[in-house]
């Protein structure tokens, strides 16, 4: 190794385990359900986005082993050559029709979608408006694109209403967009879409929303748009197809002609391989349970309440979730990691949030209560919250 990076690599992550910042990787030993085995203990799993319990439903198992002995184990080429099997067409017209558009694009992952589509769009001539807590892919994607960054204050739509109009009146962009997450990951609160469209509407912005978070949850399963109405003034919704959803991949839905420039211009869907056909059919399969009953869905909110319930009541800081996401906001990164230690030790599995996931000073363990947890697991889980809480003097 050169002795200019060992040097950088040493210093830098001493740095970061003295300040609580260096993440540990678990493996988990096993399906990644409502427990997971780590080191060969069983832990109540409150740190998975598997939102609906989708990721090890037997019948999504089943249809994933056939569509694998009928195409194989991957696709063979990128989307644009040969790689589009009839199952990824099947697979777009599906999530047309779940999204509520006229059309829609399926990518590799979420990550994937904001580096593809923003860029596709978005040019240097062009400005984007984000949402301060927006997520790191659409951070990425902003700037892959090398639009102008202007960021607003994170859900205030005084601030973006005075910069969009700055924006469009100083005559320096040929598009303007606004983007933001549907629903906030680290902290469950919704993005005031209804707004934000006025505001759009009113200087001509283009409208992207990342529902990664709300697909599945929020909308009774379709989405942060769906809930607000608002299928018809959103010009991109895009999300992911790893957590409710419960496999892998994302897409982007809008008009046709969105659809139509997409696959000709965004470049993970040119330059990368596509979704394997097992986990094509899958999606499929999943969407439409979703799209049917909304059994799954309701069960997630009612186990996201009662946990909240507990947790406040214990006098945990919670913040001002709207959805089943619950933080217990802690604030300094060590204790944070303390914290998120003695839980696993006492047998739940919630792992520490901190810099740069989050704020320096925001440290919290991000609770994510499935629709597969019990009653039971939920109350196992509030009794060691409340141990191991009085005994780091997070709550009295």
């Amino acid at each position: 190794m050169s002795n200019v990076l060992d040097a950088f690599l040493t210093e830098n992550l001493k740095e970061l385990r003295d300040q609580g910042l260096y993440n540990e990787v678990d493996p988990v030993e096993g399906p990644n359900g409502a427990t997971i085995q780590v080191s060969g203990k069983e832990l109540i799993n409150l740190s998975s986005n598997n939102y609906l319990g989708l990721a090890t439903n037997e019948e999504l198992k089943r249809i994933a082993k056939e569509a694998i002995d009928k195409y194989g184990v991957g696709a063979g080429a990128v989307r644009s050559i040969n790689g589009t099997l009839d199952l990824h067409v099947k697979l777009e017209e599906k999530l047309a029709e779940f999204k509520g558009t006229e059309a829609a694009i399926s990518y590799q992952s979420g990550f994937n979608c904001n580096m593809a589509a923003i860029s596709a769009v978005m040019d240097k001539n062009d400005a984007i408006l984000s949402d301060q807590l927006n997520h790191a892919s659409i951070i990425d994607g902003c700037r892959l694109s090398k639009a102008k960054i202007i960021a607003f204050k994170h859900s205030d739509m005084e601030d973006l209403r005075a910069k969009a109009k700055e924006a469009q009146e100083s005559g320096l962009y040929n598009k303007v967009m606004v983007i933001t997450d549907g629903v906030f990951s680290m902290d469950g609160d919704i993005a005031k879409l209804p707004e934000i469209v006025e505001i759009a509407k009113e200087f001509d912005l283009i409208t992207y929303v990342d529902d990664a978070h709300g697909s599945g949850v929020t909308g009774k399963g379709k989405g942060t748009v769906k809930h607000f109405g608002l299928e018809k003034d959103i010009d991109f919704q895009m999300g992911t197809l790893s957590k409710a959803v419960g496999v892998v991949g994302g897409y982007v839905a809008g008009k046709q002609s969105l659809i139509d420039w997409l696959k000709v211009r965004s470049r993970p869907f040119l330059f990368s391989t596509a979704v394997p056909p097992g986990d094509v059919a899958a999606i499929t399969a999943a969407l439409q349970m979703i799209i049917d009953s909304t059994e799954l869905h309701d069960k997630l909110w009612e186990n996201g309440d009662y946990l909240k319930a507990g947790l406040d009541k214990l006098g945990f800081n919670i913040g001002a979730s709207e959805t089943p996401i619950t933080p217990c906001i802690i604030g300094d990164e060590k204790l944070t990691q303390q914290f998120s230690k003695r839980l696993f030790e006492e047998g739940v599995y919630a792992k520490s949030i901190v810099f740069p996931t989050v704020a320096k000073g925001a440290g919290r363990v991000r609770n994510m209560p499935t629709a597969a947890h019990t009653k039971q697991m939920l109350d196992d889980a509030i009794a060691i919250y409340e141990k191991v809480g009085k005994e780091l003097g997070v709550i009295k």
